[in-house]
């Protein structure tokens, strides 16, 4: 079954490249800010392959897999394409909770926070995102640690300054 999934996610990945038009942008996205990271990782297509392969990655990865024992993956993974796109600069909207409500009664620890944020950027890597792109969506996504791990606002740059004294 690991191995149908793996499989389905490397196919999505190569028809997100198919669907690219010559100058690297998807062919259904109309009015798209060209500097955006969506518009630069490649438009929907681009952007549900890449969630597609991290939740391959995600729910094979013993240190965070039992976070998704009891969840609708189906609908995670619609959800977290949504949200990229939106965050991303594409024109999807979000309609889901913030990150703060979604994730207030999960009880995350940072360990599952660095583990998940280890996935995508093993996600980007394989899709041979372009580095500073990466790091771009690194960038984001750790802005967003004190949300999803339930802490007050600055949390994490408050203890990254103490450490560094």
């Amino acid at each position: 079954m690991k191995k149908l999934t793996v499989l389905l996610a490397v196919s999505a990945a190569i028809f997100a490249g198919l669907m690219l038009s010559p100058d690297g942008f998807a062919k259904d996205d109309k009015q798209i800010d060209s500097n955006s990271i969506y518009a630069r990782l490649g438009g929907q297509a681009s952007i549900d392959a890449a969630v597609d392969l991290f939740y391959v990655k995600v729910l094979a990865d013993d240190r965070v897999s039992f976070l998704f024992d009891d969840v609708n993956m189906t609908r995670q993974i619609r959800r977290q394409k949504e949200f990229f796109s939106a965050v991303f600069g594409g024109p999807v909207v979000y309609t889901g909770k913030n990150l703060r409500e979604a994730h207030k009664n999960l009880d995350l620890r940072e360990v599952d926070f660095n583990a998940i944020a280890e996935n995508l950027q093993a996600t980007l890597d394989e899709l041979k995102v372009e580095k500073a792109l990466s790091g771009e969506i690194m960038t984001l996504v750790a802005s967003t640690k004190d949300a999803v791990l339930n802490r007050p606002e600055g949390a994490t740059a408050t203890a990254k300054s103490a450490t560094a004294e």
